[in-house]
């Protein structure tokens, strides 16, 4: 069964500041996907949980898929991006933050992201896709922003299915596996499905049909859901990704997504014309992305990423803080230094950060780039190409050199490339300890 979902948010039509008109967002309303347009704005790198049917992918043109984005938009360049869009696409009607991670992995950038729409343009339509780990402290905040619409990504009720399906989560700086990580993200995920209800913001939940894993389980999800007060279920069928852990799974044929969707349909309004939106989507929803679209969107993510963009300190990767001999990877914290004219060399100690633990893949390096959000530089003895492409993705410079720190500090606050005289010599990575790259060891 088809439906339109237009609850109103803040719970009625008198409770709330500007009012929207919900009927134009394309994913809630199947009359609306062909007129009006959704924009995507890819400012939550981070995730807080791995899915075995997932591999985030950056900077690929050619694949429309939930996790993929061309570059990452830091929170400050946002709203001048939404609007140079909004010149071009005169029928967006929706905003939307949908990764590349989660949002509430990320959820300084997510918030200073919907503050700045919501005053910059009132009018808009704000929603959000999550898996629902992290957003119950947001919901009071997105109810007062008007945020009207979640989707909330929920593939089980039952925890030893989500067992299969989740590699692991983690809860703030705790990392859980197995049955116990499962259970928790479904304590989660129902309370927030509830929360929302209860601020009137309308709920979407996508459940991916996985074949042998969660097929014969949609009914259970459909009933719990639709008793918690979900506006819509999006049965979506899964399709392997190449690096995936369910990479060799098969995807279900079309006959079983109908039948689901059928079977759920009973207990709640079905969605079926979804696009697997990119978290940089831009314009209708049948439309794929553009080379003007991607080259727009870099040019946005990198405008003064680097030293003209006024972040005010220093990282360093050094064993005793006089020297930078630290490899990127094998940094269990880094010095945090800021420029102060009253010292004698101009620079000054600020703090010291703990680097996330080894382990984590991509994701390690993610965090770091989250760490270091404050820092428009990180100067590190070396660092694998994969890594410091990450970080850099996120605007942090890595610097490799070994020498004094003095020396680096003055060429990064100076705008001046490192001297000759302290640039790394390049030695194989294979003559490391194992350096891989990966987020297992060295960077």
């Amino acid at each position: 069964m088809e439906t339109t979902v237009t609850t109103s948010p803040c719970g009625s039509e008198s409770s709330c500041g500007p009012k929207v008109d919900l009927s134009k967002h394309p994913c809630f309303n199947k009359d609306s996907h062909k007129k009006f347009g959704r924009i995507h704005l890819p400012v939550a790198p981070r995730c807080n949980l791995q899915c075995n049917f997932c591999n985030r992918k950056f900077d690929c043109m050619n694949e429309s898929r939930p996790g993929v984005t061309s570059a990452v938009l830091p929170p400050s360049q946002a709203v001048p991006y939404l609007a140079e869009v909004k010149a071009k696409h005169e029928n967006i009607a929706v905003v939307g933050i949908a990764g590349p991670g989660d949002p509430f992995a990320n959820p300084i950038e997510t918030m200073e992201t919907l503050v700045g729409i919501r005053q910059r343009f009132p009018e808009m339509i704000l929603c959000l896709s999550t898996n629902g780990l992290g957003i119950a402290p947001h919901i009071d905040n997105l109810a007062a922003l008007e945020v009207s619409h979640v989707t909330i990504t929920m593939n089980t009720v039952d925890p030893e299915i989500g067992s299969r399906i989740y590699a692991w989560i983690r809860d703030g700086r705790r990392p859980m596996r197995g049955i116990d990580a499962a259970k928790l993200l479904l304590d989660r995920q129902l309370e927030a499905i509830r929360r929302l209800k209860e601020a009137g913001i309308v709920v979407k939940i996508n459940s991916i049909l996985m074949p042998g894993i969660n097929d014969g389980h949609f009914l259970d999800i459909a009933k719990t859901v639709s008793g918690l007060g979900a506006d819509i279920m999006n049965v979506m069928a899964f399709m392997p990704v190449k690096g995936a852990f369910f990479e060799e799974l098969a995807p279900p044929d079309n006959l079983s997504v109908i039948r689901t969707r059928l079977q759920c349909g009973q207990l709640l309004p079905q969605m079926s014309h979804c696009a697997r939106c990119r978290a940089d989507a831009v314009g209708l929803i049948h439309e794929g992305t553009s080379q003007e679209n991607m080259e727009r969107l870099n040019r946005f993510a990198t405008a003064g990423v680097f030293k003209g963009r006024g972040r005010p300190y220093v990282a360093v990767a050094s064993e005793e803080g006089a020297l930078v001999n630290q490899h990127l990877g094998e940094a269990a914290r880094v010095l945090i230094f800021k420029k102060d004219d009253a010292t004698p060399s101009g620079f000054k100690f600020h703090e010291v950060r703990r680097m996330p633990e080894p382990g984590a893949g991509d994701s390690r390096w993610l965090d770091v780039a989250a760490l270091l959000h404050d820092c428009r530089a990180l100067l590190v003895s070396a660092a694998g190409p994969k890594p410091k492409g990450i970080i850099e993705n996120m605007g942090v410079e890595v610097l490799e050199m070994e020498g004094l720190v003095e020396e680096g500090l003055k060429a990064v606050y100076t705008d001046q490339p490192i001297p000759a005289a302290l640039k790394r010599r390049f030695t194989s990575c294979g003559s490391g300890s194992g350096c891989k790259g990966t987020g297992s060891g060295c960077g």
